[in-house]
C-alpha cells in the first residue's frame, strides 16, 4: 500500500514508522526543512510542501491512501480553518483531480468536537457540540472529509501522550483541577489509523481512538505521584479554576467541558491496543523520572 501523510507530525512520525515496518510504502509531508528531515530520520521519504498550496503537492507521489494529520501549530481559530478547512479541501481537489487518485482518505479530528456532556459517555452515534471555535472548524473539516470524492474516514483522537509528552511536572506539581482524562497513547493513535487503512475498515465512518479507561484527574495525578515516589500534588475544585480573572476564554471552556470516551466501536473492529490504560501507557515515563 503507497500512504501519503500530510501534516507528518507528531502522530504522522510513528504512522509512517509502524506503515514502513510492515512493508508499506510511505511518504511524510512537511513545509520546513526541519520537519522534512525528521521525516527522513524516521526512515521513510519526505516531501516539503504546504497542505494550502496545490501547486506544492504536486510533488506528492500517488498514493492508495491520503491521510491529513497536518496541524495549525496551537494558533488560532482562524489559522487553524486555513489549515483543517481550507488545506483539506486543496489537498482533496488536487488528489481526487489526478489520474490515479486515492482510493481512501483519513483525516485526524480530535474528541474535542463533542463539547460538554456532564462527564457521561459519548461515542460515535453522539451529537457533537462543538464549544470554542476551533473545535467547530474541526467538525467542519470532518463534513469536508466524509463529504469527500474520495472515500472518507475521521478518527477522533483524546488527548494525546507519549514520548516527549507526558508532561509529568504539571500533574506533579500541581494545581490539579478536577474533572475527566480521555487518553491515548501516541502508539496506539498511529496504530489505529494504520489498523483502518490496512483492513479496509470504517469508510464512510468516524472511530474514536482512545484507550480503555478515561480517568479522574485527581485519581491520575494521585497514582502518578505514589508511582513516582512524590507527595500527592494540590487539588483544586473546577469552581476555583473558574474563578480566575486571568483565565482565558479557551481555557475556560475547555474547563466547562467534562465527558468519558468510549473505545467499544474501535475494539468491535478488531484492534487491540498496545497501550489499554495509562498505567501502561506511562510505565516508561514513571520508570525515567528522577527519585530524589
Amino acid at each position: 500500500m503507497r500512504v501519503a501523510i500530510l501534516g507528518c507530525g507528531y502522530i504522522g512520525l510513528e504512522l509512517g514508522r509502524q506503515l514502513t515496518a510492515r512493508g508499506h510504502d510511505v511518504v511524510g509531508v512537511r513545509r520546513s526543512p526541519e520537519g522534512c528531515e525528521a521525516i527522513e530520520e524516521a526512515g521513510f521519504q519526505s516531501v516539503r510542501a504546504d497542505v494550502t498550496d496545490r501547486d506544492a503537492l504536486a510533488g506528492v507521489p500517488d498514493a492508495d491512501a491520503l491521510v491529513f494529520a497536518a496541524s495549525s501549530g496551537g494558533r488560532g481559530a482562524e489559522a487553524a480553518r486555513e489549515v483543517y478547512v481550507r488545506g483539506l479541501e486543496t489537498a482533496i481537489g488536487h488528489f481526487a483531480g489526478r489520474a490515479d487518485p486515492p482510493e481512501r482518505l483519513l483525516y485526524t479530528s480530535s474528541t474535542g468536537v463533542y463539547g460538554d456532556h456532564g462527564g457521561e459517555w459519548v461515542d460515535e452515534e453522539t451529537p457533537t457540540e462543538p464549544a470554542t471555535e476551533k473545535t467547530r472548524v474541526l467538525w467542519e473539516a470532518e463534513e469536508t472529509a466524509l463529504d469527500s470524492p474520495i472515500p472518507g474516514t475521521v478518527v477522533r483522537f483524546a488527548g494525546l501522550y507519549g514520548p516527549d509528552r507526558y508532561r509529568l511536572e504539571r500533574y506533579l506539581e500541581g494545581p490539579v483541577t478536577e474533572g475527566y482524562l480521555n487518553m491515548v497513547h501516541r502508539e496506539d493513535a498511529a496504530g489505529a489509523v494504520r489498523y483502518l487503512l490496512e483492513e479496509n475498515l470504517a469508510r464512510g465512518e468516524v472511530v474514536l481512538a482512545v484507550d480503555d479507561e478515561p480517568v479522574d484527574k485527581w485519581a491520575f495525578a494521585d497514582w502518578l505521584a505514589e508511582q513516582c515516589g512524590v507527595p500527592e500534588p494540590p487539588k483544586e475544585t473546577k469552581e476555583e479554576r473558574l474563578s480566575d480573572p486571568n483565565l482565558s476564554e479557551p481555557a475556560r471552556r475547555r474547563l466547562e467541558t467534562s465527558k468519558r470516551c468510549s473505545n467499544a466501536k474501535l475494539r468491535e473492529l478488531g484492534y487491540e491496543f498496545s497501550y489499554p490504560t495509562f498505567r501502561e501507557g506511562y510505565r516508561e515515563a514513571v520508570a525515567a523520572y528522577p527519585r530524589r
